[in-house]
């Protein structure tokens, strides 16, 4: 298996390579740290247009030079937002690495940012934000996500549209100096490319990248509350957020097992409980969620107005009951299911390459598949249900989003 090699340049870029030479493509993930959680007081969603201006020409190209040129390349690409980072992934052949990375850093040091050019990606950015009425599950999530967190990290990504609105091109364009900066930013390639080769074309395209950024406020959570939304909809949207342990705690896989067994598919508890048994919702799930600093569960369930306070007591009960315990033929179908998962998302250079960038950014460092499948294999039934029984999730943050309030949520 292919191990990863890591390292800190000089400016503060970090890179991390996994050699494939079996392979002729290679898988690139960009992470740097400009996100709604460090968007300026003010100019929430100014992330967002940013990600959209850069490609609007850069370096020697305008827009349309800029985007013939990555085709030209053969260059499979896409870029986002979101709340801790903005991504810039990519998928091409090893032999134009030198001039993939070229363009980046036309994209990430050299962008025009035309003032002509803002007001597209502003009007943009603004039908994303109100495509949210029409999605009642997100509208309700970022409501929720927003209760949780008295810290910037309960911000929509999106942005608040008085500030869209508000937002301008001088600012923004003091907001790319400020923000856009290698310190901090993570560059992972996966592929047919040699360690060495890939570090001296990285230092060739960035190595004159600077800047400290902005770096991420700290972590606070709200008070733990109930809230509302009053819509007139046909279904009711149920959102549930627990406190969980971090990824770097020692039971992170005892947790991780137990949520599989919670809501790993259709023989999990949530499904065969609340929808299967009852016929309560048309959709019922839980997850695993967070930000660098904290992580918690999500759980949602979406149901008629004259079954939602029955699917919100049974949802809780449900999840309560995992502090009993596990059964260990669930803990066993759970372990072969997740297994699987990681061997397949480990085939894909892409989802590699994502990964590797993730951990980076939360751990600080790369974990094997084979690391992974140890812990996983660790967890034993006393284990987990040892853990479960110290750790149960309880007291969580509610939302709901319907025509009226829920009994049960009061």
């Amino acid at each position: 298996m292919a191990l990863s090699q890591v390292e800190v340049l000089p400016n503060g870029l970090t890179l991390a390579v996994e050699e494939r030479p079996w392979t002729p493509g290679v898988a690139m993930q960009l992470l740097v740290p400009v996100g709604a959680v460090n968007d300026p007081e003010g100019m929430e969603g100014a992330a967002s247009l940013l990600e959209g201006w850069l490609w609007k020409g850069a370096g020697r190209r305008d827009a349309r030079a800029l985007a013939e040129a990555f085709d030209d390349l053969g260059v499979r690409r896409g870029s986002s937002s979101a709340l801790e980072h903005t991504t810039f992934a990519a998928q091409f052949l090893a032999d134009k690495l030198e001039a993939v990375l070229g363009l980046y850093a036309d994209v990430l040091m050299r962008p025009h940012l035309p003032s002509e050019a803002l007001e597209a990606v502003r009007q943009i950015a603004l039908q994303e934000l109100a495509a949210l009425e029409d999605q009642p599950p997100k509208k309700m999530f970022a409501a929720l996500r927003r209760a949780v967190f008295a810290s910037p990290h309960g911000r929509n990504p999106s942005g608040q549209e008085a500030h869209l609105k508000a937002i301008s091109a001088e600012a923004l364009r003091d907001d790319f100096a400020r923000r856009y900066a290698p310190q901090g930013a993570i560059l992972a390639l996966v592929g047919g490319i040699g360690f060495e080769e890939a570090r001296q074309a990285v230092l060739n395209a960035f190595g004159a990248w600077s800047g400290a950024g902005a770096g991420y406020p700290p972590v606070e959570l709200a008070p733990v509350r109930t809230l509302h939304l009053e819509q007139e909809t046909a279904q009711v949207q149920i959102g549930l957020i627990y406190p969980d342990i971090s990824f770097e705690h020692p039971e992170f896989y005892s947790a991780r097992l137990a949520v599989q067994v919670l809501s790993g598919g259709s023989s999990s508890r949530l499904f065969t409980e609340v929808r299967e048994k009852r016929g309560l919702v048309y959709s019922v799930y839980a997850a695993p969620n967070g930000v660098k600093g904290y992580s918690y569960l999500t759980a949602y369930a979406g149901t008629t107005p004259e079954r939602a306070d029955e699917t919100l007591r049974v949802m809780q009960a449900e999840i309560a009951r995992l502090a009993e315990g596990v059964r260990e033929e669930e803990l066993e179908r759970t372990k072969v299911g997740l297994r699987a998962a990681l061997v397949m998302q480990d085939e894909s250079s892409r989802s590699r390459a994502a990964s590797i960038a993730r951990d980076l950014y939360l751990l600080g460092r790369v974990r094997t598949l084979d690391e992974i499948e140890a812990q996983i294999a660790a967890v034993d039934v006393t284990r987990i249900n040892r853990y479960l029984a110290a750790h149960p999730y309880q007291n969580p943050w509610i939302a709901t989003l319907g025509p009226r309030k829920l009994v049960a949520a009061e």
